[in-house]
């Protein structure tokens, strides 16, 4: 799995059919290489001034073989040092880079992309490749995302856990699933996660990210550009729903000194999950935090005292926080193996639960 902030490709192993968890693998990360950012880079660039009917935009293909060799060479190294080969692993879920997300509006069916070569992966591996997971629900007039929170409920239940809980993902969007009981998920993207603050500090010239939180901890939030910013008429619409990590823009925050602008966007990320909860009703027991901006004590602060509910850390459950996403694939791969839906009408607003995903299998 490798997330809108371009940090790394993340790693899991699962031993599972799809249905139940039988046990964890070694998981773990390597950072993507300076050249494979920048062809995504450019892709995504593309992506955004891609019109529709046009032709593929030339920087695809090549950014495409780019994520492939990244991913290839970084599951070598963690398959080396955890003594493990590829005769070991039966199947690879590949969730590919998103360089565009665009919803379903008036009618219009949305765009969704994931650059990732699934055949030159699955050659390079002698492995089969299950890959393009989202496709086939925006194609159905679906949300293509988020698509991890049957995992969630596989991950709760196989932690011996009991509803009701919410499960936040915070990446480049955030995106929460509720678990009401039995099979019942329902789930959507909140709004802005990290890469909002990401591209702040990119923009300001402050390094790639607010690492700890350090900047947004000691400015204020300006409530006039807040209220402006959660005025987006995303959060008037109902769920399910889903967000690109470019559906919001910085230039409000432009006036803002960078303290404040941070705080303001750590803010805003709180606020738009707060709004969530309200959209759902009822109240969770518990909400367990994921990815990466749970290591954002400013952030999960900011959670703790919006919220009417108590805020935990995947740690707290013995899960593995940075890995969720890519155990999350790990499990979908095979359920695509199976022929079972990984979207449901609660989570991508299918009309049924749907299959997704194409596998390819190696020319060797």
């Amino acid at each position: 799995m490798t997330g809108t902030s371009l940090d790394a490709c993340d790693m899991a192993i699962l031993e599972t059919d799809g249905e139940t968890i039988f046990a964890f693998g070694p998981a773990g990360e390597r950072k993507l290489s300076e050249e494979t950012r920048a062809a995504v880079l450019e892709a995504t660039h593309a992506a955004m001034a891609w019109e529709r009917g046009e032709p593929e935009p030339d920087s695809f293909a090549p950014a495409a073989e780019a994520v492939a060799r990244e991913h290839f060479a970084a599951a070598e190294e963690f398959l080396a040092q955890n003594g493990l080969g590829w005769s070991d692993i039966d199947l690879i879920g590949m969730h590919g880079q998103t360089v565009l997300h665009e919803r379903p509006q008036d009618g219009v069916v949305g765009r969704t992309v994931q650059l990732g070569d699934g055949q030159w992966l699955a050659d390079a591996c002698g492995v089969p490749v299950a890959f393009d997971f989202r496709t086939a629900d925006v194609a159905a007039g679906g949300e293509g995302a988020p698509l991890a929170p049957i995992y969630h409920l596989a991950r709760a239940k196989s932690a011996g856990m009991s509803a009701p809980l919410a499960v936040l993902n915070v990446g480049g969007v955030a995106n929460v699933t509720f678990w009401s009981g039995g099979e019942d998920i329902a789930a959507f993207d909140t709004g802005p996660g990290n890469g909002m603050i990401d591209l702040l500090m990119q923009s300001r010239g402050a390094g790639r990210f607010d690492e700890g939180g350090k900047y947004a901890s000691v400015g204020q939030a300006d409530e006039v550009v807040l209220s402006g910013l959660l005025a987006h008429p995303y959060f008037q619409a109902p769920p399910p729903k889903s967000l690109d990590r470019y559906d919001f823009s910085l230039e409000p925050l432009e006036p803002l000194r960078l303290e404040d602008a941070a705080a303001t966007l750590v803010a805003f990320t709180a606020e738009a999950l707060k709004l969530g909860f309200g959209v759902m009703g009822g109240s969770p027991t518990e909400l367990i935090v994921c990815g990466g901006g749970r290591r954002n004590p400013t952030l999960m602060a900011a959670f703790a005292e919006r919220l009417d509910v108590p805020v935990t850390t995947a740690e707290d459950h013995g899960w593995r926080g940075d890995s969720i996403e890519a155990e999350a694939f790990a499990y979908l791969a095979a359920r695509t193996a199976r022929g079972l839906p990984i979207s449901f009408p609660k989570t991508t607003g299918v009309a049924a639960p749907m299959t997704g995903g194409r596998i390819v299998r190696p020319n060797r």
